[in-house]
């Protein structure tokens, strides 16, 4: 039998290659390899939390390289506790909680804030507009929210306490969003609450419900909160982002992307882009709810500059759980992966 040189080249070429990728399959494009990560939203077919399900559709995890396992939370108080315990490896959800759990000690930070207004509203009852004109007019009132503990109580809380009204003088409801937060004002079980696009359009078409307080605009927050106040991003805990910089870095990548998408585009394009179901069984409705609100997302994952301190100041005089608390904000949010993938 005569020996074949070429032969044993390529044999040999292939062993190497082999023992490279241990044994079981070739290299991934550019030497990165694709990484598992599973994080929790605080409701994903709400369109605060748009850019989650928006970069999926666009395919940018793929890009960077990221299996990524969205498992859906209607709130975001939840999300946050799941990340604390390691059950997720990062989270979406209001920039307060980083607050809050830092003053506990257990330490999240903000990576991307993609959010920078909280697109929420606090609406009433359409049978009890004539009556509750004002914030003020909400003493004493059933009061929708998420849930209790959740970024909408804090944000209603901050309203209440700056018209002068303690929150041991309100009911707080937690009825969620979407379908259950329209039935819980139809069946009368709250006066007014507050929630997010689309709910609010949905609530408005119907002549359900009437616009109290409007924070779906950075210029509309400030005139209610006193400042910027960021809302929804993405969290980890401190350890895990240290632990794991190129992932977060890669994670960031993927939303700073959909941040320049979402604002070189309309909001019809945006909403052809998401699944069907989020419509609601009525697209048009769900363009003219994203138009209404496409300033709350920022252009760059970075964290507004003065908006950790406005948090910050909202839970040490309205939440009464935190009063007496801090928590030290250099720990609560990073511009490290922001400030890199827009270089």
């Amino acid at each position: 039998m005569q020996f074949d040189k070429r032969r044993l080249f390529t044999l040999l070429g292939a062993i190497v290659t082999l023992a490279a990728c241990g044994g079981t399959s070739p290299p991934s494009t550019g030497g990165v390899q694709t990484v598992d990560v599973k994080l929790m939203v605080g409701g994903l077919n709400k369109q605060i939390y748009l850019p989650n399900m928006l970069a999926k559709q666009l395919g940018y995890f793929d890009e960077q390289k990221i299996n990524i396992t969205f498992i859906d939370e209607g709130s975001g108080q939840a999300t946050e506790e799941e990340v604390v315990a390691q059950a997720v490896d990062a989270g979406s959800g209001a920039y307060s909680h980083a607050i809050e759990l830092n003053a506990l000690g257990k330490k999240i930070e903000t990576i991307c804030q993609f959010g920078i207004a909280p697109g929420e509203a606090e609406m009433v009852d359409a049978k009890k507009a004539s009556s509750i004109t004002s914030v003020a007019d909400l003493k004493g009132k059933n009061l929708g929210v998420t849930d209790i503990g959740s970024g909408t109580h804090t944000i209603t809380l901050a309203l209440l306490g700056k018209a002068g009204i303690p929150s041991d003088q309100e009911h707080f409801v937690a009825v969620g969003a979407g379908n259950t937060f329209i039935a819980a004002i139809q069946q009368q079980k709250i006066d007014a609450g507050m929630t997010t696009e689309p709910t609010i359009s949905r609530l408005l078409t119907t002549n359900t419900a009437k616009v109290l307080v409007d924070l779906r605009t950075p210029q509309t927050t400030r005139a209610a909160l006193g400042g910027d106040y960021p809302f929804i991003g993405i969290f980890a805990r401190n350890d895990w982002v240290s632990g794991h910089k190129d992932v977060a870095q890669r994670l960031v990548n993927v939303y700073v992307k959909t941040l320049k998408f979402i604002h070189s585009h309309t909001a019809a394009q945006i909403a052809d882009k998401m699944p069907a179901d989020y419509y609601a069984g009525d697209k048009n409705l769900y363009v003219t709810a994203l138009q209404n609100q496409l300033s709350i997302f920022g252009t760059d994952c970075k964290m507004p500059a003065a908006g950790p301190q406005t948090v910050l100041d909202i839970e040490k005089n309205y939440v009464s759980n935190f009063k007496g608390k801090t928590a030290k904000l250099s720990e609560t949010y990073t511009n490290e992966f922001a400030n890199k993938a827009s270089a």
